[in-house]
């Protein structure tokens, strides 16, 4: 059997001597619940007569027709990967294949879900970075493009959305209940970016006018048993306030005939950008309340696809080293959108803290690689979906725009569309159009900014004289050992003083920061109380703060008018929690005093995670469940002072539920549960109810029983979730274990089943209940990434390294492991490198808790 793998040498060779024109794909998904009919016709030219191969992944292959003619012994030239062509011929060739290709449960390729309310169907495809081959044969590759025609043979009540406009379906002869449905050509594409979505999906319709004067006909679907909470109508507008900034910015048109946008079961990410036909986690339609954080991360979601429909579709990667081209450019375009055109005017604010919290993290860990990275085959591919990929590279771009400035960088994007449309391109096509446009020479930026590695540090030298005048104000550079590159950083330094009980910015100076010490005389003489380097965020660098502004943080935090600035000073001080400067004990104190005094949803969001790790994984061991207790009691005295209804007191309640752990605590939760225990304003819908049994099922409040009695009630997908994670919390060893041997002993649970009972199993007051499944935890995981597919693999081994509590024996054990594999594949290694130093940082964090 071929691995599954492509080499980035494969696809050069191949692109060589092939180009594609067009495919002509057939599907009948009439032939049973396990497998579909694919037939698929490809239109390509070579310039040479030679050898070549099709990448497909099926049960079996029954044709191969090459140029009219039939080979024989098709399945001779098939190894599950692979199919084996001769020698073509010079200019244009046509390629028949016909196989049995298999429905996933895994969220790749063509997955297939049945709803348990109803027991419809439900079909999606998802092929980034490699799964369309799941669906037809292919060159799976970006740089061949080609236009797409897909027929589907489907049952007559289904919709079928796909990249081209949905036709009117016609009736199958002697076949009752079954439709066909022939779409027109796509515009050229890759092949990553086909897409299908079938089955008995509704919602709501509606149109936006492009700046060409075309009418764009819009979709917005969900499950027919979902359809009653999809808001349509918002998805609609936030997009085409998206269409309208990005025509402008881009001086592109939208390049495709219509916009579907479709909420899909058990989807493994937050959306995938298939032109015209975007397909969203599930999680996006709200049966509940929800904060306002998490309906800002899908307007965020909604721009960044709809930013992809340029950066990605329109223009493509030749191949996969230049991903970033695609992801950090929609997360910087879309966080730009948000903040100038929609309600989310604070969304840099919110970038600040989350995405560049995730990016930092990212780039200190072992793993951590360029933003352009080397993707030397597809298995590198799919590892680095990460922090550097999107909200590093982001940040850089924002690094950038101040760099050259706003108007020149989009002058070069805006030639970069003009000369690149349905192509693809490489990063030297980006710079080459912002060179000419900013005058500015690029290559020193671009080597020490995207071909390096890791994260600056930037900390203040401050001198003062006996009133508080700055006699010396200077920046010190500094890089990690293992990444040792200093970078050069447009900043602003900004000075804020107590006044009148606020702290206001009353100085600032912008400065380029590039060697190791940058001196800043403009600030002799100056007073602050506080002093921020990076005020304004267009750095990407750790910031520290000096001990006295640190002071002043600790006491006024919650007076600091301007919320970026603030927002800043939580990052800094997060940071240095982080990196064992400030004992997380002063972080929790921190959050405790000053979290009323954000605005935000999306900062309390954050801030609030943070304080359930400060008070777990990073508190000194003695401390962790009276520092939890302590943050739980305090965060329910917030919901209890909350204003009635409001998105804070939604928040309070959900993060009291998580930290729970005393008998009072599992009373309150009974107590809401129950109706016993009010909160004004607060209703306990179905999601909050779900909620509040998984974190009692966590202090043994509920058995089975209770949980199938909440199920009874909720007999939905979400619902069987929710219930599957209540029951793998069960403080006891039948739980956990039958929890293990669902998910890493036996192959029958989707992707989204698997993962929540993975989040159940974690959910543990005492760490010694999950224990003894860390050795086993070590032996089982190289067979798991054999035998299971790419998502699954990562999701178990992800998913239940322990580290939660950590400790040196799981250093110890991740160390033996690994010294033991090291003919392991890398996707593997890379999940126990992440996990052993994640534990090594709580370690290094817990030791500076200590008193």
């Amino acid at each position: 059997m071929a691995s599954e793998n492509l080499t980035r040498d494969e696809a050069r060779r191949r692109a060589s001597f092939l180009s594609t024109d067009s495919y002509d794909i057939r599907l009948d998904l009439t032939t049973g619940p396990e497998t579909f009919r694919t037939e698929t016709t490809i239109v390509v030219s070579s310039s040479t007569a030679q050898e070549t191969f099709v990448d497909l992944i099926a049960r079996s292959v029954q044709e191969i027709e090459l140029n009219g003619e039939l080979l024989p012994d098709p399945a001779s030239r098939f190894d599950g990967a692979r199919v084996r062509l001769p020698a073509l011929l010079e200019g244009e060739n046509v390629v028949r294949i016909v196989a049995d290709g298999v429905y996933m449960n895994t969220g790749e390729g063509l997955h297939r879900f049945v709803d348990p309310v109803d027991d419809e169907v439900y079909l999606y495809t998802q092929f980034e970075v490699s799964d369309a081959r799941r669906m037809f044969a292919c060159f799976e590759q970006p740089d061949l493009k080609a236009t797409f025609r897909l027929t589907v043979t489907a049952p007559d009540h289904w919709r079928l959305i796909s990249n081209a406009p949905t036709p009117q379906p016609v009736p199958f002869e002697h076949r009752p209940d079954v439709a066909t449905w022939a779409f027109e050509p796509t515009e050229r594409i890759s092949t990553y970016l086909v897409a299908l979505i079938a089955g008995n999906y509704q919602g709501g319709t509606g149109e936006i006018t492009a700046r060409d004067g075309r009418t764009v006909p819009m979709g917005v679907f969900a499950r027919a048993s979902l359809a009653e909470h999809v808001d349509a109508q918002n998805v609609i507008d936030v997009t085409k306030l998206g269409i309208d900034f990005y025509e402008e910015a881009f001086d592109q048109d939208f390049p495709f005939r219509k916009y579907d946008q479709v909420f899909v079961p058990e989807y493994n990410m937050g959306a995938m950008e298939n032109p015209g036909a975007i397909t969203y986690v599930e999680s996006y339609v709200f049966r509940s309340e929800v904060s306002d954080a998490i309906r800002e991360r899908r307007d965020l979601t909604i721009l960044h696809e709809l930013a992809h429909m340029w950066f990605g579709d329109l223009v493509t990667m030749r191949w996969w080293d230049d991903l970033w081209l695609n992801e950090s450019f929609a997360e910087y375009a879309s966080t730009l959108a948000s903040a100038e055109v929609t309600q989310w005017t604070d969304s840099w604010t919110t970038f600040a803290l989350s995405e560049k919290g995730w990016a930092y993290q990212q780039d200190q860990l072992p793993s951590t690689h360029p933003v352009v990275a080397d993707m030397v085959d597809l298995e590198a591919v799919e590892t680095n979906f990460d922090g550097i990929t999107y909200a590093k590279g982001a940040s850089v771009l924002r690094q950038l725009v101040a760099y050259v400035g706003r108007d020149e960088f989009f002058a070069g994007v805006r030639a970069y569309f003009a000369k690149h449309a349905w192509g693809n391109t490489e990063l030297t096509d980006l710079l080459v159009e912002l060179e000419a446009t900013s005058g500015r020479d690029l290559g020193t930026w671009a080597e020490r900014w995207l071909r390096t590695a890791g994260v600056n540090t930037l900390r203040p030298l401050i001198e003062r004289d006996a009133d508080g005048a700055v006699t010396r104000f200077a920046i010190e550079q500094t890089a990690p050992q293992e990444h040792p590159t200093l970078r050069p950083h447009r900043l602003q330094v900004g000075g804020f003083t107590v006044r009148g009980g606020r702290l206001e910015r009353t100085e600032s100076v912008e400065i380029d920061v590039e060697e190791s010490l940058t001196e800043v005389p403009e600030l002799t003489g100056r007073r602050a109380d506080l002093w921020l380097v990076n005020d304004g965020d267009l750095a990407f660098a750790k910031v520290r703060l000096d001990e006295a502004s640190l002071s002043v943080a600790m006491e006024h935090l919650r007076h600091l008018e301007d919320p970026l600035a603030r927002t800043l000073v939580w990052s800094s001080a997060w940071d240095m929690v982080r990196d064992g400067e400030l004992p997380s004990r002063r972080y929790q104190e921190l959050v405790l005093a000053h979290l009323t005094g954000e605005g935000s949803s999306s900062i309390v969001r954050t801030l609030l995670q943070q304080l359930e790790t400060v008070a777990g994984p990073y508190a000194a061991p003695d401390q962790r469940l009276l520092r939890t207790e302590t943050a739980a009691d305090a965060v329910w005295a917030l919901a209890a002072s909350a204003a009635a209804g409001s998105d804070a007191q939604l928040q309070f309640v959900e993060t009291f539920a998580r930290l729970a752990r005393t008998e009072a605590h599992r009373e309150t939760l009974e107590g809401l549960l129950g109706g016993s225990v009010t909160l004004a304003g607060r209703p306990i819908d179905t999601d909050l109810r779900w909620k509040l049994v998984i974190s009692l099922a966590v202090l043994g409040g509920i058995d089975v029983a209770g949980i199938d009695e909440q199920l009874a009630s909720d007999d939905t997908q979400s619902g069987r979730k929710s219930a599957l994670t209540a029951k793998a919390a069960l403080p006891t060893e039948v739980a956990k274990a039958k929890a293990w041997r669902r998910t890493v002993e036996k192959d029958t649970l989707a992707n989204e089943s698997i993962t929540a009972v993975i989040l159940g199993f974690r959910r543990v007051v005492d760490d010694s209940l999950i224990a003894p499944y860390r050795q086993r935890y070590f032996a089982a995981i190289s067979q798991v990434w054999q035998e299971r597919s790419t998502e699954i693999a990562n999701r178990i081994v992800a998913g239940y390294f322990p580290s939660h509590f950590g400790g040196q024996s799981v250093l110890d054990d991740a160390d033996a492991w690994l010294a033991d594999a090291e003919e392991a594949p890398f996707g593997l290694r890379r999940i126990i490198i992440e996990g052993r130093a994640t534990v090594a940082r709580q370690e290094r964090v817990r030791a500076a808790d200590l008193p």
